[in-house]
């Protein structure tokens, strides 16, 4: 398995004796078939506990199977985000309390971009634009 590993410093010198970590395994599968997805970076960083992103962190790459793992990941709050070519970004928050921790992530195809620029089909129960005036109810149709 293909491991790419930038640990922050924090990470790279805890003493396991003296707090609990879990192993995490990852399994990155395409959200509509469930075929894994393989070379996708998976990101973790500790988030502290006002909600803010620690610096540093730990960078995997998914192997052919879309699995990754790592063992020495602190217990509390974990943000994960994972990056994979064709695909939606992905980001959640886990919080890991346990020894072992297995993470199935889902990814999905991009969806269509909405432009003012393109022709769209009038909603004829659209309300009004605030921008408008209201219809005249006195005026008779044409």
């Amino acid at each position: 398995m293909a491991v790419l590993a930038t640990a922050s410093a924090a990470w790279g010198q805890q003493d396991k004796g003296t707090e609990p970590t879990s192993y995490i395994y990852f399994l990155v599968v395409k959200d509509d078939n469930g075929k894994p997805v393989r070379n996708a970076a998976v990101i973790m960083h500790e988030v502290n506990p006002k909600g803010k992103q620690e610096r540093g962190g730990m960078e995997l790459k998914t192997d052919l199977d879309g699995k990754a793992n790592f063992d020495g990941v602190p217990y509390g709050l974990l943000r994960v985000q994972v990056l994979a070519q064709g695909y939606q970004t992905y980001g959640e928050d886990y919080d890991i309390e346990k020894d072992k921790t297995d993470i199935t992530i889902k990814l999905k195809r991009p969806q269509g971009q909405y432009s003012v620029y393109d022709d769209h089909p009038k909603d004829p129960n659209a309300p009004p634009k605030p921008d408008s005036p209201p219809p005249d109810p006195n005026k008779k149709p044409n």
